[in-house]
């Protein structure tokens, strides 16, 4: 369950949040989407003050973050009938009559109206094309199987591998310029070797990928940005 809540009036600005109640969480936890907004995770027996309490402890945190999100409203606002693919920017084409993404050459010809839909199930599409490849030619390299690929929508996550070597990536990563999808692939295959992040796997992944600091440092500041 989800209620809308706002500051006292003695704040000179209101700061909208939600609250939601989970059976998971042991603590309160604050988040700052910059397309959902302000979330307040409460622990199901935590007093309801709790939340209010969080939200002004954490005010100069919370609107620096708000500051941030509309930063990157702006960014994506700035595409203008464009989405980005693999460093492309691809032209985005309505038709009335379509239900289906096609893609020819830098154009997408999507459906009329909201096409967010449909670009999703496009790009999920694309995601298994671009990085099964990938991951092949990786794992091919380093000797080491991998025993499936998901494409999925990690709300906090870009990929994962799991300790059978099950592998997931989240397909917004084809919003991401090329070689920082490369970067993501070469991390879970390292990971198919070590599963941890001691030095060991740092310096592995540092000989397959040696620019892997830049492409992890590009992922985290314009993370937020990569959604239709």
């Amino acid at each position: 369950m989800s209620d809308l809540l706002a500051q006292p009036s003695r704040d000179p600005v209101e700061i909208r949040y939600t609250v939601r109640r989970s059976p998971r969480a042991r603590r309160v936890r604050v988040t700052v989407d910059p397309h959902t907004g302000v979330e307040v995770v409460l622990p199901r027996r935590a007093p309801a003050l709790e939340a209010q309490a969080a939200i002004a402890e954490l005010r100069p945190w919370i609107e620096r973050r708000l500051r941030e999100a509309e930063a990157v409203r702006e960014r994506v606002a700035s595409r203008a009938g464009t989405v980005p693919y693999l460093g492309q920017a691809l032209r985005l084409v309505p038709q009335s009559s379509r239900s289906r993404v096609h893609r020819r050459g830098d154009r997408l010809l999507v459906p009329a109206g909201d096409a967010r839909p449909a670009l999703e199930r496009w790009y999920r599409r694309a995601a298994r094309e671009e990085i099964e490849p990938r991951l092949d030619r990786a794992t091919a390299q380093t000797g080491f199987a991998y025993e499936g690929l998901s494409i999925r929508s990690q709300r906090t996550r870009w990929a994962s591998c799991s300790a059978e070597g099950r592998m997931s990536f989240n397909w917004r990563l084809l919003l991401a310029p090329e070689p920082v999808l490369d970067y993501v692939v070469w991390h879970e295959v390292c990971h198919l070797e070590m599963l941890d992040h001691s030095p060991r796997f740092w310096s592995l992944l540092a000989s397959h990928c040696p620019d892997w600091r830049e492409h992890a440092r590009w992922l985290r500041r314009h993370g937020p940005t990569l959604v239709l």
